[in-house]
Parts: C-alpha cells; structure tokens; sequence
C-alpha cells in the first residue's frame, strides 16, 4: 500500500427499503452496523471493513427533510434522488475516495472542471455494535462527468471521528476483510482515462485487453468493457448502447473461498463461482452483483 496513492474511502449503493438491505446483507454473511441518520432526510447501515473502507446501503429516512435539502442544492441527496428516478431504486451510485483536506480537492475539481457542485458538510451520530456512541463529522468535495449521469464520485474527509470501537463491525462471518476492486462499465473505457486520473492524483493507468485498471491505496477501480463485464459478471448480455459510464459491481478479498462458499450455501443464497471467483447476482437489498475471491488470486 503506497502513501503516494489516495484510499477508497467508501461506495454508496441505494435500496428501496433499509430494512430488506439490512438482512440481504447478513445473509450474505456480513455484520451490518446500527442505522446511521443524516440531517437531510437520508439513512444508512453501513458495512465496515479491516482496510478501513466501507459500503453505505442508503436510502430515503425522512421524504420532507430530504426535499428540503435537495431543494438547497445538497449534492448528495439530489444525485440519490436522480439516480433512484433515472437508473432504479436499488444500484451503486457513489465511488468515494479519502482525503485530508476536502477544500482543496473542491478547488481543485473546479479548476479541472470535473466539480460536481457546492461542499457538504455535516455530523451525524455513531453507534457500535456495543451501544457505544459518538459524533461523526464529514467534508464532502464533489465530482461529475456528464458522460456519467448516474455515477457521482466525492472525497470525504473525516474531520470528526467519534472513540468508538469500530473493530466488532468488521469482523465478517463471510470472511470478508476488504474491499478488492471496484468495477465500473463503459463502451469506450479509454475516454474516462484522465477523469480517474483527475479523481486520484495522476494515478498511473494501466491499460488491459477490455479496459482498464487505475490503484487506489486500498482497492484496484477497473473499468470494463460491456462484453467483458458480462463476462465476468455471468450475465449474457451488458447494455452496450448505452453509451454512459455505470458503477457496476462490488469484488471482496475473503480469507478462504471454500468458507465463504459453504455459508452462502447454508443461507440459501445462489452464486455461481468459476475462475477463482464467487459471483452473487443483485437481489432485493442488494442492487449490484457482489464478487468473492481469494486476497492472493
């Protein structure tokens, strides 16, 4: 893990309802934290883990407050509210990356004119699984691409971090202990290039038979073709015609394929594994295809 390399810091998949994420994802064999609220109507339960990323399962808590703060122009309430409109209720719709100082990235981001809108910031409080609790601030810089109308990406910078033992919630039953590679779709991969070389600070693009790969200090992002990604995905086909880019598919590095297999077996959870790889096809709470596979593969 490189310092020069900026983390991913978590993703941002919307449900239609918190409740059915909340036991799709412990069936899956995850720990799921206590609901998170946000002063602007939404809500969360997120996934921690060891790497110190995360997944945010999100979702509309309160209609009134999260209209409001739409209607003052709150970048991430109005881009959920798009993405649940254009792409569905359920899906991914963030790739958000870490920072230490949000301001700078915003001014940075309006001067390569990728910025996505005005900063956020906010607190919210914390809860472990133990009951403890804490309050959580966060800087929010933003980042968008019209060629991309239902992916925004941000940087967030943790400027409050509540004592709370965090360690419990990222103990997975699945084995999962980070987040592997984030998996994106695009007809021509090559004409999003500079912006994730824009996004992570003239990270070096490293070109593949279908795409692209681009490191964060965490996780690998790998953009695909549509071909590909059905490939990989075990779908038989990919929208090829829609010529924008899609966050498409979450990959988790597990500490042994066999286990992860056998207790998504013993849920009742289909998967289909080949190459090294178990791929879990979106169900209700889970609107992506989720990938396991061994950290050394």
């Amino acid at each position: 893990m490189s310092n020069q390399l900026r983390p991913l810091d978590h993703l941002v998949l919307p449900v239609a309802d918190l409740t059915v994420a909340e036991q799709r994802y412990a069936a899956l064999g995850f720990t799921v934290a206590p609901r998170g609220e946000h002063p602007f109507g939404t809500v969360n339960a997120c996934v921690y883990l060891s790497d110190d990323t995360f997944l945010e399962p999100l979702a509309v808590g309160n209609a009134d407050a999260a209209t409001t703060a739409v209607e003052s122009g709150n970048v991430f309430v109005s881009h959920h509210t798009k993405y649940q409109t254009r792409a569905g209720q359920e899906g991914f719709s963030a790739l958000v990356l870490g920072t230490l100082d949000a301001a700078a990235d915003h001014e940075r981001f309006r001067a390569e004119g990728i910025s996505g809108g005005d900063m956020l910031r906010f607190s919210r409080p914390f809860i472990g699984k133990d009951g403890s609790s804490g309050e959580a601030t966060f800087l929010l810089a933003f980042a968008a691409d019209l060629r991309a109308p239902d992916a925004l990406f941000f940087t967030c910078e943790r400027i409050g971090v509540p004592k709370v033992d965090r360690a419990p919630l990222t103990e997975h039953a699945n084995g999962a202990a980070r987040l592997k590679r984030v998996i994106l779709v695009a007809p021509e991969p090559q004409l999003f290039e500079t912006l994730f070389t824009k996004l992570l600070d003239d990270a070096a693009v490293v070109p593949t038979s279908s795409g692209f790969k681009i490191a964060t200090a965490t996780t690998d992002i790998e953009v695909l073709e549509p071909k590909a990604a059905a490939t990989l995905l075990g779908t038989e086909t990919w929208d090829a015609f829609d010529p924008t880019l899609q966050l498409a598919a979450v990959e988790f590095a597990v500490s042994d394929l066999g286990a992860t297999g056998e207790l998504l077996q013993r849920k009742g959870i289909a998967s289909d594994q080949r190459n090294g790889i178990i791929c879990v096809a979106p169900a209700p709470g889970q609107g992506v295809p989720f990938l396991f596979s061994e950290d050394g593969r």
